[in-house]
């Protein structure tokens, strides 16, 4: 089993930034592909980012590309960091860390293992 923390959150205007970080516990001698999505009020959980299990592979969605960027503290991807940048309101949701046994995953159900959320929430 795998253990997944987020934090970082919080309330900010538009235009800042804030930092998430993913702190992994348990089985984690075997690096894992480690992903965040994302899901806001009355909205289905959406992929944002994920990084692959080697570290080398960086996935984003259209709507987050250039101004977020997923980073790993180490090479097993056991601290997972998420830069955002240019922050919008409609970047407001709850963020989660997610991680795969896959070497490669952007796809929700391709997660096995999932944090318990951090909000954000992005003024106007």
């Amino acid at each position: 089993q795998v253990q997944l923390m987020e934090s970082g959150g919080g309330l900010v205007q538009a235009g800042d930034s804030l930092r998430l970080s993913c702190a992994a516990s348990g089985r984690t001698f075997e690096p894992y592909c480690v992903g965040w999505f994302r899901q806001a009020p009355g909205k289905e959980r959406e992929f944002v980012s994920s990084i692959s299990s080697t570290g080398r592979n960086l996935y984003y969605a259209d709507s987050v590309k250039g101004r977020f960027t997923i980073s790993s503290a180490n090479t097993k991807n056991t601290v997972v960091n998420l830069q955002m940048n240019a922050l919008k309101p409609e970047d407001t949701a709850v963020y989660y860390c997610a991680a795969s046994r896959l070497p490669v995953a952007t796809r929700l159900n391709e997660y096995a293992y999932w944090g318990t959320g951090t909000q954000v929430t992005v003024s106007s």
